[in-house]
């Protein structure tokens, strides 16, 4: 079943039912912001209660889609967070709901007045979803310029966890990463825990990743991506958000895969870039 449906303030969306899986996609953002399998006692991806369904701002929680730059742009500061793509409407160009049980949704999002006035280049995304007893997500980027850009992407997944402080992830050891909160960077010596805010960079982590939660793990197996930024509010920054709950930091835990900082890509005119995500629950 795909089905769109709206909300009370028309706010649009995408509803999908079959054999494996319940998923929901915001036409805003090509935003996933709903996955559970039907095996599992719990969704995959957390959103916050407290999140906005509204025209121009950015959903917290499922899978927002960072692009063309992934944070603040430093050259333009008062520009969205983490880009355009995720606030702007995309176009559902096909649908189809396979005999294997899957089901396929592919959106679009092609630059357009406003978009380039703020970017300054041609461009077109596409964004393919499969859901299935995994979920997968394939964002195409597409060069329609005659000069190259340079892009910071990322699937900025929310996943959700029964208590972030008691999670493990398995391919972090030995890794180098940047911490945001104070602009040094390490190596991951010890066990990873999360006890306090968490805003760190991981350069070429292990593929696949797992996400090892008290009742299951989650594993993340990505191409073309070769960061993994790791995300936690905790509970100052929480209270700060207004579409966060203030102890929504407990249960949900960004495993960002995606492209950023020393990885940042350069995509020649008329060129692509794929940037793919699987994840399984085990």
């Amino acid at each position: 079943m795909i089905e769109k449906k709206r909300l009370t303030n028309g706010f649009e969306y995408i509803e999908i039912e079959n054999s494996y899986a319940k998923a929901k996609i915001a036409l805003q953002g090509a935003h996933l912001f709903y996955y559970k399998n039907n095996a599992s006692s719990s969704p995959l991806m957390w959103t916050s209660n407290s999140t906005f369904f509204e025209e121009g701002k950015a959903i917290r929680g499922g899978v927002p889609i960072c692009f063309p730059w992934f944070g603040k742009l430093k050259e333009k500061p008062e520009l969205p967070q983490h880009g355009f793509a995720r606030v702007s409407p995309w176009e559902v160009v096909a649908q189809e709901e396979k005999e294997d049980g899957s089901t396929v949704v592919r959106l679009e999002l092609i630059n357009n007045k406003k978009h380039f006035s703020v970017w300054g280049y041609l461009f077109k995304l596409q964004l393919e979803i499969v859901v299935a007893k995994s979920l997968e997500m394939r964002l195409m980027i597409e060069n329609l310029d005659v000069k190259s850009f340079e892009i910071s992407t990322a699937f900025h997944s929310y996943f959700s966890v029964s208590d972030v402080t008691r999670v493990e992830i398995k391919g972090l050891e030995n890794r180098r990463y940047y911490d945001a909160l104070d602009g040094k960077l390490y190596e991951q010596k010890m066990k990873f825990q999360v006890d306090k805010e968490i805003d760190r960079v991981y350069f070429n982590s292990k593929n696949p990743l797992d996400l090892m939660d008290t009742h299951r793990t989650i594993t993340l197996t990505s191409k073309g991506s070769n960061s993994l930024v790791v995300w936690n509010p905790w509970v100052e920054k929480s209270h700060q958000m207004k579409d966060m709950c203030d102890d929504g930091y407990k249960n949900m835990l960004c495993l960002e895969t995606g492209n950023v900082m020393e990885d940042r890509v350069i995509v020649e005119p008329k060129k692509k870039h794929l940037l793919e995500l699987m994840v399984q629950e085990h």
